[in-house]
């Protein structure tokens, strides 16, 4: 479409802060199709906090209109979403906030496709989404699943998925566009939260751009936490009485007199930047910036740029006038490396400079530029071993590890799942909900694959499945709004050796005779304790006995 015929960029003059501060940040969203207006409806809300324009184009035309603006006007980030965004990152010298799809904007896609259809199709970006398999599994439905990267390949996997017999089809804007093209029903996988979500992190990043093109006044080691500063948690975030948080709490409490680099090792979903942005919260460097990388989101070819800066006519498509990389803007505060095993070997040897030297060498630069700042990385991964295969270098692994910090798994920590639990129900739920004993049962009984991260999804796609007068949630409740929970075994403990025998229903029609009479059978016929136990509750139990008494009288 040409210029002329495309609505522009609404123009304007800068916005300023109410209290009388400097031009707010300025955002820009890059959306076509329904995803469109659902950022007009969420923009509102933001509004007061930054100046948000919407660009309604895609892909090159999208490319084209903002390279057009930018000679003549002001942005600071751009929020994007599917392959969209990933389209754009690439390709202009902005950057750009992912709108992400959570396991709660699923499952609530996924709800919504089961009461029109149990043909469903589901289209995403790049890469399919294994958490599909589980809820197929659960729902008992055939869900396909396909992956575009061209806008071509999305027209071909709605196309293939139509003639495949499927009714409706779960996917980007683009894809829903393209299934009701095709006559049958599209579901966009976003949700006002995920857009919400995106919007702030688009704040937070504009307020590292803009602290980075400000002078930074000297750091005070007395000065509180200010506003900006990009950390959000402190040392009273990290939710738990047991033992193991206590001392997590009392060693990063210890950590943050020291200026020493810091190394975090914790599986997917145990708070890894939370704990650094603890760390980060009660030092003295409150005040100054918290920024944060993840090694393995950005692309090899752009990450030395992103970290290191670049000066002026470093490679084609620069910036004029250079710019200033993410570690020189944490001068003064943290910088937390996510995955920082996912760093390439090569961008290893230029960190170590950073942390040895305490200085910067941009991209096409000879003179270092000294930073102050502390370092703190994080891994799921064993360092060590990838030491010894030769994926990370040996004196990095020496120079990241002067303190460590191991964060416990959720199974480690059951004991803190009823502060977890009302915690994060408080948080996501209009109504005061509570679970009774048999539903928390059937959390303590789960392995936590997901650790604190599973345990916040399911709880946050709860309320979905309760009555709007219900504040008392039981285990068939839990069951039907978290399937993945029913393939739970039970863990043994002192009192019950047995219990690691019995397992959790995989259907709501019950379990097999044998483990509901073993469970009879620990409990000395105590059907109260027979049903936590299993995880269910009384009413349920006496379902099975019944139901199980039929089957053995018609045999």
């Amino acid at each position: 479409m040409a210029e002329a015929e495309r609505p522009p960029l609404r123009r304007y003059a800068p916005k300023t802060a109410d209290s009388g501060g400097g031009r707010l940040p300025v955002i820009w969203t890059v959306s076509i199709s329904r995803l469109s207006q659902l950022l007009h409806d969420i923009t509102p809300e933001f509004d007061h906090r930054a100046d948000i324009e919407a660009v309604n184009a895609g892909f090159e035309d999208a490319a084209r209109l903002i390279k057009q603006r930018l000679q003549r006007e002001s942005c600071d980030v751009i929020v994007a979403a599917g392959s969209n965004g990933a389209y754009l990152k690439n390709r202009i010298d902005v950057p750009v906030v992912p709108i992400q799809t959570s396991g709660f904007d699923l499952m609530q896609a996924l709800t919504h496709a089961r009461k029109l259809s149990t043909r469903i199709g589901v289209v995403t970006h790049e890469t399919d989404l294994p958490v599909f398999a589980a809820f197929q599994r659960s729902f008992r439905l055939k869900i396909e699943q396909r992956a575009f990267v061209t806008a071509e390949d999305a027209r071909t996997c709605v196309g293939e998925l139509v003639a495949n017999g499927v009714d409706v089809i779960i996917g980007t804007g683009m894809v829903t566009d393209l299934a009701e093209q095709a006559g049958v029903v599209g579901i966009l996988m976003y949700s006002a939260e995920s857009v919400r979500q995106a919007f702030e992190r688009a704040l937070d990043l504009a307020s590292v751009i803009g602290r980075a093109k400000s002078p930074v006044p000297p750091l005070r080691a007395n000065t509180r936490r200010t506003e900006g500063s990009g950390s959000r948690y402190e040392l009273t975030d990290l939710l738990g009485d047991s033992p193991a948080m206590t001392a997590l709490r009392e060693r990063l409490g210890r950590y943050a007199a020291s200026e020493a680099t810091v190394l975090i090792r914790g599986a997917t979903g145990t708070g890894k930047e939370l704990a650094a942005q603890a760390l980060h919260s009660a030092s003295r460097r409150r005040a100054r910036p918290f920024v944060a990388v993840n090694c393995g989101a950005i692309a090899e070819s752009l990450l030395e740029s992103e970290l290191f800066g670049y000066e002026d006519g470093a490679f084609t498509g620069s910036r004029r006038g250079g710019r200033v990389g993410l570690i020189e803007s944490a001068d003064g505060g943290t910088l937390f490396l996510d995955e920082i095993g996912e760093m390439p070997l090569a961008l290893q040897t230029r960190l170590l400079r950073v942390l040895e030297q305490r200085e910067v060498v941009r991209v096409g630069a000879s003179r270092p530029v000294p930073v102050d700042v502390r370092v703190v990385a994080a891994t799921h991964c064993d360092l060590a071993q990838m030491v010894e295969a030769r994926q990370f270098r040996l004196d990095l692994y020496y120079r990241l590890n002067v303190l460590y910090l191991a964060l416990p798994t959720l199974a480690e920590r059951c004991e803190d799942l009823p502060l977890l639990v009302q915690h994060f129900l408080k948080r996501g739920s209009g109504v005061p909900l509570q679970l009774d004993a048999a539903a928390l049962a059937l959390l303590r009984q789960h392995s936590w694959p997901g650790n604190v991260r599973e345990l916040r999804n399911i709880l946050e796609r709860l309320p979905m499945f309760v009555g709007n007068d219900a504040k008392l949630v039981d285990a068939d409740t839990l069951l039907r709004s978290a399937p993945e929970l029913a393939g739970t075994t039970l863990r043994a403990d002192a009192s019950s050796p047995a219990r690691a025998n019995l397992a959790l229903p995989s259907r709501r029609r019950g379990v097999d005779r044998a483990t509901v009479a073993a469970a009879l059978q620990q409990t000395q016929g105590d059907r109260e304790a027979a049903a936590k136990l299993l995880g269910v509750s009384r009413t349920t139990l006496w379902r099975w006995l019944a139901l199980q008494g039929k089957s053995a009288d018609s045999a």
